[in-house]
């Protein structure tokens, strides 16, 4: 979603909302397609005093794979964020701190995709306290333990014929 901020650039105190719904339905996520709804993008883009910021928030139901048991969960998310949009970085700025919008254009879909994507945790649980799958059976844990015999390290395996 491209956004003309010419306008805005020029005029001090001038502010635009944003509220859109973008879709990410083609994004892959360690192999998998976590939106499967349209992500909801709500905000402002607000010139004071010269400085232009944006401030969005993005909310979406993700679609995603317990990495311990693998089953299948939706997590809600919600997250805000803030930039300072400039037209060009002059001298030696760090181009970490500013969104460059060059020709006055901002592609909103864009910052916000790579925005949402950073900020999505790297291992997925579908809780805290998930116990997984059982390495020898692969059985889900979470139901209750599996009737596998534990393997005994054989450098212990002298203190384990002392109890039996």
């Amino acid at each position: 979603m491209k956004m003309d901020l010419k306008k805005l650039f020029d005029t001090v105190g001038a502010s635009e909302p944003i509220d859109c719904s973008l879709d990410f339905s083609k994004e892959s996520l360690y192999g998998y397609a976590p939106f499967q709804q349209p992500v909801r993008v709500t905000g402002k883009i607000e010139n004071r005093a010269g400085v232009v910021r944006l401030v969005f928030s993005v909310k979406s139901d993700l679609s995603l794979r317990c990495d311990r048991c693998l089953k299948a969960f939706e997590k809600p998310v919600a997250y805000t964020f803030s930039h300072i949009l400039v037209r060009e970085l002059s001298g030696e700025d760090d181009d970490t701190e500013f969104v460059v919008c060059a020709d006055g254009q901002l592609d909103l879909g864009e910052l916000a995709r790579a925005d949402l994507l950073l900020e999505l945790p790297t291992k997925v649980l579908c809780s805290e306290d998930c116990k997984g799958l059982c390495p020898k059976c692969g059985k889900d844990l979470n139901f209750g333990p599996c009737e596998c015999k534990k393997d005994i390290d054989p450098r212990w395996q002298a203190l384990s014929d002392l109890f039996s």
